[in-house]
């Protein structure tokens, strides 16, 4: 589904969900949803928690949240087997590996639980097709990370004057979703900015001190680093905290994927020129409304966009954008 049907099937979806809710039985079955985040201690996951448990508490559902300390498939899969072993009527997830989640994702399914991906995706992210086996996800419901990235490479480009050296600073691949900024990025650009060269991609596994230390190890090599484009929090945080110990603060402009609440700071003092802000109350609080219409009888959209907001220092304290900031 192209980005701007997918907003408009979220924003259907919304009406519909409105109407359904106005002519809810009394003495409904209570629901439980289980909401499983990346990790528990990112306060892009404790926003998205917060909008579920708004939708949780406007329908009534039953919220359960279980996750693990760190991004990691190995740690994300145990904690799906002890929800599954709990049997919530429908399971929410940000899968850590678009591959080792879908066979453990397959169990719930055939143990009766319906599974619905947030953020995050198995496979290649399009559900409900009949081909490939990680279609059976109902629906999946985040932002276009790949227009993420392209906005995120117009504003770097722009930062550094059209012209110079960057790179990316990534998790590691076969996350769905930084994989596709990743994408993004490099294709606008090769298309609209040819005096930006693009320097390999530096992996962190998602350790801001690790991305510190590479922000200073490519600037050793490249002493003409311009740029560099931090495809989510901790790589970002910690490309920001490269530049300030290498006394490079203002010369080397940092372009930030998410935006915790320490992204503030940054943008005011100039060690983060721009803070891209996904929407995730929004993702979170679908992902409940979905599972719910589902649990009683409505059809959902398999694919639900949400949105962004650019954030700068001339912005941030407007309460129309700095809403936007996640929460702790």
């Amino acid at each position: 589904m192209k980005p701007r049907l997918a907003r408009l099937a979220g924003s259907l979806f919304a009406g519909v969900l409105t109407l359904a809710l106005s002519a809810l039985p009394a003495g409904a079955k209570s629901l439980t949803v289980a909401l499983i985040p990346g990790l528990t201690t990112d306060p892009f996951y404790i926003t998205m928690h917060n909008g579920a448990e708004a939708a949780a508490k406007a329908l009534g559902v039953k919220l359960m949240w279980q996750g693990a300390p760190e991004f990691n498939a190995t740690l994300q899969v145990p904690v799906l087997d002890a929800v599954i072993a709990r049997h919530p009527d429908a399971i929410l997830i940000a899968p850590t590996d678009t591959t080792e989640l879908i066979e453990p994702l397959r169990k719930a399914v055939a143990a009766g639980i319906p599974v619905i991906t947030v953020d995050t995706y198995i496979g290649n992210g399009h559900y409900q097709t009949g081909f490939g086996n990680a279609d059976f996800p109902l629906s999946y419901i985040a932002s276009d990370n790949v227009l993420g990235g392209e906005i995120a490479a117009r504003a770097l480009a722009e930062a550094i004057g059209g012209k110079g050296k960057v790179y990316v600073s990534n998790v590691k691949p076969g996350i769905s979703t930084t994989d596709q900024r990743e994408q993004g990025f490099k294709q606008e650009m090769k298309a609209h900015f040819p005096h930006i060269t693009v320097l390999s991609t530096q992996f962190n596994n998602d350790d801001a001190n690790t991305a510190a230390s590479q922000l200073q190890a490519v600037l050793a090599r490249n002493p003409d680093l311009g740029g560099v484009f931090g495809a989510n929090l901790f790589s970002a945080l910690g490309a920001a905290n490269g530049v300030k110990a290498a006394g490079k603060l203002g010369k080397i402009k940092v372009v930030a994927f998410d935006a915790p609440p320490a992204i503030v700071g940054d943008l005011k003092s100039g060690l983060v020129s721009i803070a891209i802000a996904q929407h995730p109350a929004e993702i979170g609080w679908f992902g409940v409304a979905a599972a719910y219409a589902h649990l009683t009888g409505q059809s959902i959209p398999v694919r639900i966009g949400t949105g962004f907001t650019v954030i700068t220092a001339k912005n941030v304290d407007d309460p129309n954008v700095r809403k936007f900031i996640y929460h702790n």
